[in-house]
């Protein structure tokens, strides 16, 4: 799949890592470094901007070395882009440690999953089929 994309960053184009790779690394575009405190949130822009085909969004999410050796995730995990989205690709960054983290600029900072979805069609009805799980959630199913 094709997507048009404008890179105003000072980086390459985002790439895979691997053949197999199912995401791709978000680097940050910054003028200088980011301190992010603990518990601290700030929103990093990447300098890139996409148009994505319909029935098609790009999923940014967490790089786990990132979030396993610092702490540091993305906020609104899975954050969306949306297919008729326009603007820059930024990320919501938060140090989830007990220690300050510097964002230094071409630091890779998230990964992003293009997917596709779908639209949902409501049909608003008084009762919905049963199943065997039923009502049953968070935990409902126990411990194994």
């Amino acid at each position: 799949m094709k997507i048009q994309i404008i890179n105003r960053s000072r980086h390459p184009l985002p790439q895979y890592a691997t053949e197999l790779s199912a995401g791709v690394d978000l680097r940050a575009n910054i003028d200088a470094p980011i301190e992010l405190r603990p518990m601290e949130r700030h929103l990093i822009p990447t300098g890139l901007f996409i148009a994505l085909p319909p029935g098609f969004e790009a999923q940014v999410r967490p790089r786990s070395g990132l979030a396993i050796k610092h702490g540091i995730t993305v906020l609104n995990t899975p954050g969306t882009i949306d297919a008729d989205y326009r603007g820059e690709v930024c990320v919501i960054l938060v140090n989830l440690s007990n220690e300050p983290f510097m964002i230094a600029d071409g630091e890779r900072i998230a990964q992003m999953v293009v997917a596709r979805h779908e639209q949902a069609e409501w049909e608003q009805v008084e009762v919905l089929p049963e199943t065997d799980r039923g009502a049953g959630g968070f935990g409902h199913s126990g411990k194994k």
